[in-house]
């Protein structure tokens, strides 16, 4: 879910107008309280402000997206779809419903429903990055590297400062065995993102299997500062390059 983003309730656009009487609060002060309770991980609280919002106004579309959000969180991944479903019903023609109903499927392993759903966000919004990179990890889990590649080539035409799509690029050319190519598409990953720990833990690898393991140590020491776990065995077989 992580690859979701909540709007900000500061640039939603109100599709409905707020019915409100007087001192009760109204539409956009639910919607405000719902973001402000999931920024302090209140996620009942939260849960509760976008059902108020729901019941002044059931097509209020952001509201489905985000409480979809809030029980993806919780675990509860029936409601989940079922919010981004109402939103897909409400705007057959918006990407992010769709595209937020194929991370919901996929991260219940239907991969064959998620990747309809990604295919749908795309017809709508062919500029969807991160529609176009988890369709590209799908082709890569079934196997069909050469689509996956496709897809990862596309997110960073699209937005040249993707890090995840190089590294992602990179991962598919090392299991394809273009270790140069790989490489470069690990180091481009970092150059964007010094922090990418993965991408780092990358071409630590492809280092030490080249034989270059100053190189090797120093990024598999990125990786470890960024929060990756590494092989253990990896790390033995680097103890005799570290200093």
């Amino acid at each position: 879910m992580g690859a979701l983003l909540i709007v900000c309730f500061l640039s939603c656009s109100w599709g409905h107008k707020a019915r409100k009487a007087e001192g009760a609060p109204n539409i956009e002060e639910h919607f405000r309280l719902a973001y402000q309770a999931m920024e302090r991980g209140n996620l009942e609280e939260a849960a509760t402000e976008y059902q108020k919002v729901l019941k002044i106004d059931p097509k209020h579309i952001q509201s489905h997206l985000n409480l979809g959000i809030v029980y993806g969180k919780q675990g509860k991944s029936k409601k989940e779809i079922s919010e981004y479903k109402r939103a897909v019903s409400i705007d057959p023609n918006s990407a992010e419903a769709h595209f937020s109903l194929g991370v919901a499927y996929n991260g219940q392993g239907n991969l064959k429903e998620a990747t309809k759903q990604y295919q749908k966000a795309l017809q709508i919004d062919p500029g969807y990055v991160e529609a176009h990179n988890n369709l590209g990890s799908i082709y890569f889990r079934k196997g069909k590297t050469e689509e996956a590649l496709s897809e990862y080539k596309k997110s960073v035409q699209i937005n040249p400062g993707y890090a995840k799509g190089y590294y992602n690029i990179g991962s598919t050319l090392r299991e394809q065995g273009k270790i140069e190519e790989a490489l470069n598409s690990f180091e481009k990953a970092v150059e964007i993102n010094p922090k990418y720990g993965q991408a780092h833990y990358g071409l630590a690898v492809l280092y030490f299997e080249k034989k270059e393991y100053a190189q090797a140590v120093q990024h598999c020491e990125d990786a470890l500062k960024f929060g990756v776990i590494v092989d253990p065995k990896f790390l033995d077989g680097l103890k005799a390059y570290r200093q």
